[in-house]
């Protein structure tokens, strides 16, 4: 049974609205009995039930927004979605609001991710170019070595090979074309806590070929007492005899050895792109090729050949060549230790590619120590540490003989890693 007036009944509600009617009427031109504003609903039935007498009290409609009055809010009009808190984003679509990022979870992600990519990075390029030195050189071979001192002693050597250079390379960097290879310039780099020392060793310097073990042969060969000129102990056979017979005319232990060639010296200056020199006098040497003005320039691959290879065009000759080699290779460190150099990896990796390709080592040497080394030759072109020649006291025999007391001297100062007082030539 209804307890409902019979105006309010489902079946006499108008015209059918609300059961799929065809009308056109608009939904504000509805007539719904039950939100008649203020008066009853129509027709013969008693009027509705009070409020109490199981009928729910509805809002008003009076302001068209359920708001203020006393009828049934439907909804309508007001924007609003069933189930929603949108108001009026949309029907049917519930929005919320968007969190604030989180950045500083952001900026911890984004640095583990750096520092990953450069861990990664630099243990590649670690493995990478070590297995690009060339480690030749078996100092274990040399005999009857000296004590080791204080410090680390490198024996860095340029020689004339012209291993794998072409008929244009050679005629280029006017090399020539002898067989085999021979030392063009000899130096000893001190490394320690009193700053760098570089000394360079004339080629032409009078020594004596002590007993050795050949390097290929295995076999011993006692020593005569012969003098002969220092490069030609490297002519003689090779790495090995040459830091032999440094240690037995000096008496300092060579720890480590390092040399390069004619064309991997020149492959590391282009590399880099050139090296400044400030030449203190013109230059021109037919020889070498070389051909300078007085003045600071780059120089180029071929042009720094020439220029570390000048000596006739010198009045000093081989005593003012290795002035300019010690010059110009501490230049040449301080230019591959720029940053320039060392944060540009398009730069940074030809560097290294060349100069380990063309790089020649003793087995024990590691990058560190190779780093070492070139991180000491830039304090020396800094005015860090000392350059010099080892101290000549004349001649003999159209070979250069050395002081035996200033070379007795400074050997004991770099043993004891000293500041150096000998000055040489």
């Amino acid at each position: 049974m209804n307890d409902w007036p019979e105006g309010w009944s489902g079946d006499n509600r108008g015209s059918g609205y609300g059961r799929g009617s065809a009308s056109a009427r608009p939904e504000s031109a509805r007539v719904m009995r039950q939100v008649r504003r203020g008066t009853p609903p129509p027709g013969p039935g008693p009027s509705a039930p009070p409020y109490g007498a199981g009928v729910p009290q509805q809002p008003s409609y009076a302001d068209g927004q359920g708001h203020g009055g006393d009828g049934y809010d439907s909804g309508y009009n007001t924007g609003q979605v069933y189930g929603g808190g949108g108001g009026g984003q949309g029907p049917g679509r519930q929005v919320r609001d968007r969190p604030a990022p989180n950045w500083r979870r952001r900026i911890k992600w984004t640095a583990i991710t750096v520092v990953t990519v450069l861990v990664v990075t630099t243990v590649g390029t670690y493995f990478w170019a070590d297995s690009k030195l060339n480690r030749e050189v078996d100092l274990s071979k040399v005999i009857e070595r000296p004590g080791a001192g204080e410090g680390t002693n490198y024996l860095i050597v340029g020689s004339d090979s012209r291993e794998g250079m072409t008929d244009e390379q050679k005629k280029d960097l006017h090399t020539g074309s002898a067989e085999g290879k021979r030392t063009d310039s000899m130096m000893i780099l001190h490394t320690g806590d009193n700053g760098a020392t570089l000394i360079s060793l004339p080629r032409d310097s009078d020594v004596e070929i002590p007993s050795f073990v050949g390097s290929e042969s295995g076999k011993k060969y006692p020593g005569t007492g012969r003098h002969t000129k220092l490069n030609a102990a490297y002519a003689e056979d090779g790495p090995e005899l040459l830091v032999r017979t440094i240690e037995h005319n000096t008496g300092l232990r060579l720890d480590h050895y390092v040399e390069i060639g004619f064309a991997g010296f020149a492959n590391i200056v282009d590399a880099v792109g050139g090296v400044e020199m400030d030449i203190p006098q013109d230059i021109k040497d037919k020889k070498s090729g070389a051909d300078f003005k007085k003045g600071k320039q780059t120089l180029n691959g071929e042009e720094a050949l020439a220029f570390v290879r000048t000596r006739y065009a010198l009045a000093g000759s081989d005593l003012d060549r290795t002035k300019n080699q010690q010059k110009f290779l501490s230049a040449l460190a301080s230019q591959v230790a720029t940053p320039s150099t060392v944060l540009n990896p398009f730069k940074l990796y030809p560097t290294m590619g060349a100069g380990l390709d063309s790089l020649i080592v003793d087995k024990d040497m590691g990058l560190f120590d190779l780093a070492s080394m070139f991180w000491a030759m830039k304090s020396v072109s800094g005015g860090e540490g000392t350059s010099m020649n080892m101290p000549i006291s004349g001649s003999v025999g159209g070979n250069l003989k050395w002081d035996d007391a200033k070379v007795k001297k400074l050997v004991e100062e770099l043993k004891n890693d000293e500041k150096v007082t000998v000055s040489g030539n």
